[in-house]
């Protein structure tokens, strides 16, 4: 009953918060990819159940309860001097039996020189995004797992700030013997709590997804297909004039490969052994949005890393390649603290 009604309730996600595409929708650092292996993979994918609880972050129905007392710190830097930070914690409570995360998202733009109308500077200003969320997950049943996410968005240019609300909701179905899983995701349905000075508010860029992922029996490779945003079959950021400038030339269809591709991404993990594993990605969208016209555009929308995974401590590499096969580098490490510093067993003196 539980399960039936997770599943209605992302049906209606679709109805509710079908909202706008890219370009017209606030807060679109959401889409961005919080830690390495889910960027190695393409940055979507809600199917993977790693023992990762940065993965948690961005699918509440993958937290479970061997994530408990994880910490996950991830530090890179985007181009144009932008850098972000990520840290998620895990506990598992056990009395109520549900698993919690903490966590937020930060980018930081830097600073800008502030100046009038007439380019007279007056000073400087700082501008950054974060999102700071908690998840909460539970098991159903041996197989399925739900979970939900809060999110309190905020982001500040100066004079100019917003903030806002979103909810995340998951199921995830797991299937040990045959070494399958697959999930169904609702993100960022939510609404801005206050609009910048002087604009009218916008929509959040909500997501609707589906993945699954397969581990092969007899070869140490997982496969995963996801699908983004499929509450609207056509994705494409279409600019007219923008085209007309720059000669690129849009085909006319009701029904093309390109438009349903990009809704696809696909990813790969080689387990090379118990300790290290290879993870690639292609994300067809961010291809085909990053592609210049009339020139060679490599490796746009792939992606690799890499992962030492022990006990104690994961240490996690990812490359993701961009626009004229620029590549944005991301480190991040997994901590287990109650191996160093003891909170399961302080948790259980306390009666958590």
């Amino acid at each position: 009953m539980r399960l039936a009604f997770c599943i209605l309730f992302l049906i209606a996600f679709q109805q509710t918060f079908s909202q706008t595409l890219g370009g017209s929708s606030v807060f679109n650092f959401l889409r961005l990819p919080n830690t390495p292996q889910l960027t190695s993979m393409g940055g979507v994918n809600i199917s993977n159940t790693s023992n990762d609880v940065g993965l948690a972050f961005n699918n509440p129905a993958l937290l479970k309860k061997e994530m408990h007392t994880q910490l996950n710190a991830v530090f890179n830097h985007f181009f144009a001097g932008i850098s972000t930070c990520h840290l998620s914690f895990g506990y598992h409570q056990k009395k109520i039996n549900t698993n919690f995360s903490f966590g937020i998202h930060y980018f930081n733009y830097g600073e800008f020189p502030q100046t009038d109308a007439g380019g007279n500077i007056s000073g400087t200003f700082r501008a950054a995004d974060w999102v700071m969320q908690l998840s909460a997950s539970r098991k159903y049943l041996s197989k399925w797992n739900y979970g939900a996410a809060l999110k309190f968005i905020y982001s500040g240019y100066g004079f100019y700030k917003s903030s806002g609300i979103a909810f995340d909701g998951g199921v995830l179905y797991t299937d040990s013997a045959s070494l399958f899983s697959a999930s169904v995701l609702a993100k960022n349905a939510g609404f801005q709590l206050k609009q910048y000075q002087g604009a009218e508010p916008d929509d959040l860029p909500f997501d609707l997804q589906a993945g699954a992922t397969k581990k092969l029996k007899d070869a140490p490779f997982s496969f995963s297909l996801t699908a983004q945003r499929i509450h609207q079959f056509d994705i494409r950021y279409n600019d007219t004039a923008f085209n007309n400038d720059n000669g690129i030339i849009t085909r006319k269809g009701r029904f093309t490969f390109d438009k349903l591709f990009r809704h696809f991404v696909l990813a790969v993990q080689l387990h090379i052994s118990d300790h290290l594993e290879f993870m690639a990605g292609y994300n067809h969208l961010r291809r085909k949005e990053l592609n210049i016209e009339n020139t060679s555009n490599g490796l746009n929308g792939f992606s690799v890393g890499l992962a030492v995974v022990f006990k104690k401590i994961h240490i996690r590499y990812a490359r993701s390649y961009y626009q004229n096969n620029r590549a944005l580098n991301q480190l991040g490490i997994n901590l287990k603290l109650n191996e160093y510093f003891g909170l399961g067993k302080l948790g259980e003196k306390a009666g958590w």
